[in-house]
Formats: structure tokens, sequence, C-alpha cells
């Protein structure tokens, strides 16, 4: 497995299923790949493992095509499966999931503060994932603020993107506390326009990285 390219998770799209009638994590993720999103991960706790692998070995190849990574939150031996990456939170033993996950693809890490940054790190991540600001599409996660993105940011080597209350009027101040990129929910899954919203981040987040060249 090559190393992560954190330019990949600039605009890193959590796919939704109900926000919009009718529209369901296949055709969220679809729409994010078509706005320029450069990864995908596959959040549907309402599926059965069978359910949520029939989505995965349609998803997975529409990512591989147009070079976007694919993530399966959580369960772990789905992704394995599929051959795609996983993300986990620390709940899901990210101490085991390296192993379930072989090196068929990336592993991200939900993490609260440094203390698991490193930790994390040290079990074979690739990525963590950060919950900046309060989000009712994840009410259990606890919020770090900018202030504890920064302090996370500073404690690791591994890329690190900002989740939670993210759309593209505040994204710039994430990447400003030093993630690697952010990462959306509702932004992309309840816009009117999934693909328009997508194409906006990224345009947003593009902008910011060149200013800083």
């Amino acid at each position: 497995m090559s190393v992560l390219d954190p330019r990949a998770l600039g605009v890193y799209v959590v796919t939704s299923s109900g926000m919009v009638s009718g529209r369901g994590h296949l055709e969220v993720a679809l729409a994010a790949i078509r706005g320029g999103a450069g990864a995908i991960q596959l959040r549907a706790p309402e599926l059965t493992d069978a359910e949520l692998l029939l989505l995965a070995e349609v998803l997975a190849p529409a990512c591989t095509g147009a070079g976007v990574v694919c993530a399966v939150n959580d369960r772990v031996e789905v992704a394995a499966r599929v051959g795609c990456s996983a993300h986990v939170g620390q709940l899901d033993r990210p101490e085991m999931a390296r192993a379930v996950l072989g090196r068929s693809g990336y592993l991200g890490v939900s993490v609260e503060d440094a203390t698991e940054a490193r930790v994390a790190e040290a079990v074979g991540a690739d990525y963590l994932g950060v919950t900046v600001w309060s989000t009712t599409t994840k009410p259990g996660a606890e919020p770090r603020g900018l202030d504890g993105l920064r302090e996370i940011v500073s404690a690791t080597s591994l890329p690190v993107v900002g989740i939670g209350g993210i759309d593209a009027s505040n994204a710039c101040d994430v990447l400003g506390a030093g993630a690697a990129g952010v990462a959306v929910l509702s932004a992309v899954g309840a816009a009117d326009d999934p693909e328009a919203a997508t194409r906006e981040l990224v345009d947003v987040v593009t902008r910011w990285k060149e200013r800083q060249r």
C-alpha cells in the first residue's frame, strides 16, 4: 500500500441517508465524486453488514475509477472484503483494526486528544479525525474546538481531518488550525445540490491552500 497523500483528504465527504427524500448513501457519494471530493466515507449504521457490503461493492470501484479514497466507517471486516480503507473510533479497537484491514487500505482513527493521537499513530493509523464543533449527526462526539485541533495536529506527524459543524463558510478556519482537510456530512448530504456543495468546498479548500504556497 502506498503512503496516503494528504491532498486526498482536502474535502472528505461522509455519506448519509434520509436527509433528503429519495437520496441515499450512493447518491450522496456519487454526487461528491462528481464534485471533486478526494475521499468518501461510507457511514451507514442503519444497514446490516450484508447490506453494507453490497453498497461498498458498488462504491469502492466507483471511487477507484475516479482516484478517490473510499473508506467504510467502523466495520473494518467489510472494508477488508472490498479492499478499501476504513475509519474507526476509540470504541472500535483501533489497535486491532490494522490487523483486520491488512495493507489493503488506509486506516483513519477518530481521536479526542494528543494522547489518543499518538496511540493511533503507533498502531498504524494513516490519518486522524477530530471533531471540531458540535454536530447533531454525531452527538456523542466531544467537540475540541480550533485550539484542541491545533494541539492534536502538533502531537502527530499524521494528516488530521476536522469534522463537525463544518461547511464552506468556516472550512478555512479549520485549515488554518493545521488540518489537512475538512470532513462534512450534512453540508453535502442535506444540500439542495450535493454535487455543487462539494464543488464549492473543493474550491474553498483549493484556494486556501494555494494562498499558503
